[in-house]
């Protein structure tokens, strides 16, 4: 069932179930006016042939006391009225067949109670009648109430027939209606249908500002912005990517040719393998680097985050760097030493910390002519903050925001080996424990990132900690 359907037949349940509840209590009420205005006829009638028999027995009967009689007679359809004395005798009845009570019944009227009765469309009244002589006599009045039952039958078949065609008229109101409430989903349906990835750039119509439905189809063009910056993302990575490996290929491929184009003497040939050796390092360099963004992307949200001591974190960092770069100089300074342990540690993945700082300290070093590199470390009650400075060559402003893009390189380090793929990572292993990094530069005198991680209390278990985090 779509939900057209649903929701006309959900509105038409609705209306048709108020509707319904409204001609039940108008057929309830109008059942019981019809009952209370019949009890006050026979009660009238039945005091009225106790007083009448009362006078004919004082006055003697006349004419115009038969007429009274027979009026409260006609004027109830198959009505008759019968009088009991004191001992249940029958003093006076209207009906050849004589009416037949129960004693009880007989006993609770004589006791002051009235009782009205119904046996299908036969209504009987009970009353109390106390003659001139001090008997209390018991006054039955029996009748059918023809024109009210008549009544009763017309309303009822008119409220019945007045509802089914309700429900006709509801169900074809609410089909226009649901109809007209989803036009936009379709409309919405329609233009999303023809957004590919050939016009990704395409976004859906804005109706109302103040409408649901359009702030539906403002999440779906902030959807596409997403999907249109991966997708263009995506694009260049691949470009750049292509072209990265592609040029280390070219140079071996050259290199080889060139060795082969003739015989060469030994150490010739032993140049060329080194030529090649040194593009095969810068490719798997770059490979590498690929495997951990990619890794990165794919797998940050099932990583597993465990105590972590940011400063050990940075002393191992530095240690391999000077392993491979003698000529690097790495100071790690401590702003502010906390007292305790503890607000040095962070929950995080270790290797992935050593990876991020170890990007930053080697491009600090790389880019800067004396090879130095300052690391300060301030730690904070809610985070710990780390400040990576150096006196190198400096990055143009225009050139900051787009540094943490792949394979993006600034024109002041053309002359430098590199992929651009360093700062990226950086950025998203920041960016996945929670952290923030920013980045100050003036050219001629040096660059300052600075990189915030938040702290986070550690719970003692016997088990590693998994942290979920969100992309």
């Amino acid at each position: 069932m779509n939900i057209r359907t649903r929701l006309t037949v959900l509105f038409a349940l609705l209306v048709g179930s108020i509707i319904l509840l409204f001609s039940l209590t108008i057929y309830y009420l109008f059942d019981q006016y019809r009952e209370r205005e019949f009890y006050d006829r026979l009660r009238q009638n039945a005091f009225a042939t106790a007083q009448l028999l009362e006078n004919v027995e004082v006055r003697g009967i006349t004419d115009k006391m038969l007429q009274q009689i027979e009026l409260n007679y006609m004027s109830l359809y198959k009505g008759h009225v019968t009088i009991f004395l004191p001992d249940n005798r029958i003093l006076h009845s209207t009906d050849s067949k004589r009416e037949v009570v129960s004693l009880q019944f007989l006993e609770q009227v004589r006791n002051g109670k009235e009782i009205f009765r119904r046996n299908g469309m036969v209504e009987t009244l009970g009353v109390r009648f106390t003659d001139r002589h001090n008997r209390i006599l018991v006054v039955v009045a029996t009748a059918i109430d023809r024109y009210g039952f008549t009544k009763i039958e017309w309303l009822r078949d008119i409220l019945v027939i007045s509802w089914i065609v309700s429900m006709g008229i509801v169900l074809l109101a609410g089909w226009f209606f649901a109809g007209d409430a989803l036009k936009p989903v379709s409309d919405i349906i329609d233009q999303v249908n023809d957004i590919s990835a050939t016009n990704i750039y395409a976004r859906l119509r804005i109706g109302s500002p103040k409408d649901e439905l359009a702030k539906l189809a403002a999440t779906f063009n902030e959807m596409l912005d997403r999907l249109e910056q991966a997708f263009i993302l995506q694009k260049n990575f691949v470009s750049h990517a292509s072209h990265e490996l592609l040029t280390p290929l070219t140079v071996m491929m050259g290199q080889v040719d060139v060795a082969l184009m003739q015989p060469r003497k030994e150490y010739e040939y032993k140049q060329a393998l080194e030529s090649v050796l040194e593009e095969g390092k810068k490719m798997n360099s770059l490979v590498n680097g690929l495997l951990e963004l990619a890794r990165v992307n794919a797998d940050a949200a099932t990583l597993s985050f465990k105590p972590v001591r940011i400063d050990e974190v940075l002393w191992q960092g530095r240690s391999r760097l000077l392993q491979k770069n003698e000529e690097y100089r790495i100071d790690i300074e401590y702003e502010k030493l906390p007292g305790n342990e503890e607000e040095l540690i962070v929950m995080g993945e270790e290797s992935l910390l050593q990876m991020a700082f170890q990007n930053l300290i080697e491009n600090g070093c790389k880019y800067s002519k004396d090879r130095h590199m300052v690391v300060t470390l301030n730690a904070g009650e809610d985070d710990i903050r780390l400040t990576f400075t150096d006196h190198g060559y400096g990055i143009p402003p225009e050139d900051i925001p787009h540094l943490f893009e792949p394979f993006f390189r600034s024109e002041t380090t053309s002359g430098i080996i590199g992929h651009g793929i360093g700062l990226a990572l950086t950025h998203r292993i920041i960016t996945i424990h929670k952290g923030q990094i920013r980045v100050e530069s003036e050219i001629g005198k040096g660059t300052s990132v600075e990189v915030t991680v938040p702290v986070r209390k550690i719970v003692t278990t016997e088990k590693p900690v998994a942290f979920e985090l969100e992309e």
